[in-house]
């Protein structure tokens, strides 16, 4: 299947469509350290159920490229929610299903929770709400999950940037069984995804966004107004499914749903026994059945 391309807001977009044109669409989104391979056998299966499927690269992945060298090379919370937003406006696409995880999760719920009207419906892996509180950033948190944050930490060095830069195969790839332990993936599945890493923009993208969630740089100042709408932690009132994986090495599944009060329309919460980090790669049947619920309580 060949990549489309379309300009849109401050990039050139990379993007695998299927399904039929005049489907309902579903945008999914990848996350880090991924792409958009993670969602092969949910758009085979999406599409030959009648939906239109757009499966970007999000910045700094693949073939997607920055129009201009003057751009902030920014992987801000509202850089990528933009860019999803900017995708439907090229795409004329007034409204979708969206789906993501990771960082694809993070642009899908801003988009949800800035713009409802051009959402019919969401699922969210991993952190259900997973829109970033900046401004408590700094306040710690258990010795478990300060662990399980390593790599964070690591891409606020310089000998991170560094080791991100030299090492983005090994390291990218340890990260992956880190995160999903269970997933018993190929070298030739992981290799087939990794080739979006070598993106000219990776790096800086990457380790722009772990510096500034945690306050520790600043973000393109043209986003400004973005973010200050992201810090009042706006509610999402769109039907949504929650998806997270019980062996998710870095975002594991609890018990509790701390999440729940922040959603406001039909709202689902599935827990996923030895899936990890990306659910879509490892349990496709899991995120399709996740989508067709949301699109059954949309509208």
């Amino acid at each position: 299947m060949p990549v489309k391309t379309v300009e849109a807001g401050v990039l050139n977009v990379a993007y695998y469509e299927s399904g039929p044109d005049d489907g309902d669409v579903v945008i999914l989104l990848h996350g880090f350290p991924y792409d958009i391979h993670a969602y092969d056998q949910v758009a085979k299966s999406l599409a030959a159920s009648g939906y239109r499927c757009i499966v970007p690269f999000l910045r700094g992945y693949g073939a997607t490229e920055f129009l201009s060298s003057q751009t902030v090379r920014s992987g801000q919370q509202a850089a990528i929610g933009y860019d999803l937003l900017a995708l439907m406006d090229a795409l004329n696409i007034p409204q979708a299903l969206l789906g993501g995880y990771d960082w694809g999760g993070r642009a899908a719920c801003i988009v949800a929770a800035l713009w409802p009207h051009r959402v019919q419906g969401l699922v969210s892996c991993g952190q259900g709400y997973n829109i970033q509180h900046i401004s408590t950033a700094s306040q710690p948190v258990s010795p478990e999950e300060e662990h399980r944050y390593w790599y964070q930490y690591y891409f606020h060095t310089e000998r991170g940037r560094e080791g991100l830069r030299k090492n983005r195969y090994a390291l990218c790839q340890y990260i992956w069984s880190l995160w999903s332990p269970q997933w018993k993936f190929d070298e030739a599945t992981y290799y087939q995804s990794s080739v979006a890493f070598e993106n000219p923009d990776f790096v800086d993208v990457v380790v722009h966004s772990y510096r500034h969630r945690f306050g520790g740089i600043s973000g393109d100042p043209a986003l400004d107004a973005i973010e200050a709408r992201l810090a009042d932690q706006p509610v999402i009132s769109v039907p949504t499914v929650v998806l997270q994986g019980e062996a998710d090495g870095v975002d594991p599944a609890i018990d509790a749903d701390n999440d729940a009060a922040k959603f406001k329309a039909f709202y689902d919460r599935w827990q996923l026994p030895a899936v990890g980090h990306n659910v879509p790669q490892e349990d496709p049947d899991s995120f399709v059945r996740a989508v067709l619920k949301v699109a059954a309580n949309g509208g």
